[in-house]
């Protein structure tokens, strides 16, 4: 007879948030105890709980009692060029934050610790589709900080012998998706986003359950240990099908028209005077142009090679859950 594995305890930071409370339910239905640390009081799929504004409020001495791993989700997830925030904001949270979670930890003698980070704290592919062998410095703040709290993590394990382990995921999607993804979405349900010519560009994501199922695969594979992964579905997506595909799926009509570069590229110009003239971030811009029609395309070819992972599921495949969902919520 097989032993069976007894109860872990895990702590999960950003608990409440889009993918942190679906780890908690996932953790607590394989039979896991659950304790989450939220930025506001407030029930959720967790056995315990503990208020704590990671970066502004003090951690609770006793927050890793008993703690067998963590699963660090909380930061600031937001692009600076778009979000205005100042550079120490994202220190204080995304790297001097992770710092006092990994002294708690090793404080308390818990021995794994996965971290999810960001495919940002590497400098953007262009035109090419990457893996993990892809690791130019990055080139905003926001990735700035990513890196330099993955390193710490990297750096906690070595010395120490905690198993640590990097998730650099790409945009995710699922039923609740929140962030920009949520945007277009609602843009183009209430008539707001415009049909966009086609770009051709490559762009990665990956489903929520599928991010979830590597959380679990890199906590409890010791193969995973010291390594950073990039996870993504495998299926490049262009901003023009996207809009189409989401357009079907809402009964929308796919115009037989589309705005053309020049005139997006004027908008995008107009959009930065503004801001300049006003002192206030315009929803559009050139920073946002040239996500709408640049390519940001991942493979997760280390997760495949050392886990044996392979994504099972796309967005289109998803997209009519999603859709479900927002129209129940």
């Amino acid at each position: 007879m097989i032993p069976e594995r007894r109860q872990a305890r895990f702590l999960v930071t950003g608990a409440q948030g889009f993918i942190g409370s679906t780890l908690c339910r996932s953790l607590q239905a394989q039979g896991d105890a659950v304790r989450a640390v939220i930025r506001r009081p407030g029930a959720g799929p967790w056995d315990q709980s503990v208020t704590c504004d990671l970066g502004n409020d003090a951690l609770p001495t006793s927050v890793m009692e008993g703690i067998d791993g963590v699963f660090h989700l909380a930061g600031i997830a937001h692009v600076q060029d778009i979000a205005r925030i100042p550079n120490a904001v994202y220190r204080r949270v995304n790297v001097d934050a992770t710092i006092e979670l990994l002294a708690a930890a090793l404080d308390k003698g818990v021995k794994r610790f996965v971290y999810f980070s960001s495919v940002k704290a590497a400098a953007d592919p262009g035109e090419h589709c990457v893996d993990e062998a892809w690791d130019a410095p990055p080139t905003d703040v926001y990735g700035e900080s990513k890196r330099e709290a993955e390193q710490q993590v990297l750096s906690a394990g070595r010395q120490s012998g905690m198993h640590v382990c990097i998730l650099r995921p790409c945009l995710v999607y699922g039923p609740g998706v929140k962030g920009n993804l949520a945007r277009m979405m609602d843009a183009i349900e209430r008539g707001r986003f415009p049909r966009l010519p086609e770009f051709n560009n490559r762009r990665s994501m990956v489903s929520l359950s599928d991010l979830i199922t590597v959380a679990w695969l890199v906590m409890s594979n010791p193969a995973a240990n010291g390594q950073t992964y990039i996870v993504a579905d495998g299926e490049p997506y262009s901003t023009h099908a996207l809009f189409v595909g989401i357009s079907q799926a809402l009964g929308k009509p796919v115009p037989n028209w589309s705005v053309p570069n020049s005139l997006l590229t004027a908008g995008a110009v107009a959009g930065d005077l503004l801001a300049r003239m006003t002192h206030r971030p315009m929803p559009f811009g050139r920073a946002v142009l040239e996500r709408l029609r640049g390519s940001s395309c991942y493979k997760s070819t280390r997760l495949r090679d050392h886990l044996g992972w392979t994504p099972s599921e796309t967005f289109f495949e998803r997209l009519p859950e999603i859709v479900a969902q927002r129209s129940q919520s």
